[in-house]
């Protein structure tokens, strides 16, 4: 990777982002050994301009920012350095340090949830009854999942309405789960239809 760092007296911006939640937690600088600190030790180092020395993010804290990738900008003078935080990543406490919080709850959290239950069972767990009630039984509960929101489209209890919605969503990734298929081949088909 080819990284200019004369530009800015020896250091190149790094802006820091979740790997999974894509949210930027801050923004860094380094210098040409806290990047080889970085690639060598698998966690994030910078070069502190005020204390004048390389600095481990975490290194007092405990609150590392373990490395999954890292991407250099067009003009090779700035970094995008995709992370694993262990904690939260500001001196404050906030998880970032725009004051953000760093939540990676999802769909795609949801579908892991299903997807772990199928492959390890929980005694007493509703997905995993589910799942072993067999397809039939799955596909019937999305049917009536998607029977009860539209009941409830009709009316206007808020609370309600998006109980359903809730409901439909989580029965359709059990089933989804179910045939072995994700919701990432679903959305798959809906970006190549889009492009059409």
């Amino acid at each position: 990777m080819n990284i200019n760092f004369s530009k800015l007296n020896g250091l190149v911006p790094c802006v820091i982002q979740d790997a999974k939640t894509l949210r930027v937690l801050m923004l860094g600088f380094m210098n040409e050994d806290a990047y080889q600190k970085t690639l060598r030790d698998k966690r994030i180092t910078f070069y502190s301009r005020s204390k004048q020395r390389l600095w481990t993010k975490g290194e007092t804290s405990g609150n590392f920012l373990e490395l999954v990738d890292i991407k250099v900008d067009c003009d090779q003078d700035t970094l995008l350095i995709s992370v694993n935080p262990k904690g939260p990543v500001c001196h404050t406490g906030a998880d970032t340090c725009f004051n953000e919080k760093n939540d990676d709850w999802n769909l795609n959290s949801l579908e892991s949830i299903i997807q772990n239950r199928k492959a390890n069972p929980q005694k007493g767990s509703y997905t995993n009854k589910l799942l072993d009630s067999g397809l039939n039984k799955v596909a019937q509960k999305v049917g009536e999942e998607a029977v009860e929101l539209v009941i409830e489209a009709k009316d206007n209890n808020k609370e309600l309405f998006l109980g359903e919605a809730s409901d439909l969503l989580y029965h359709y990734l059990v089933l989804l789960t179910a045939k072995g298929y994700t919701l990432q081949e679903v959305l798959d088909v809906l970006k190549k239809r889009h492009e059409k």
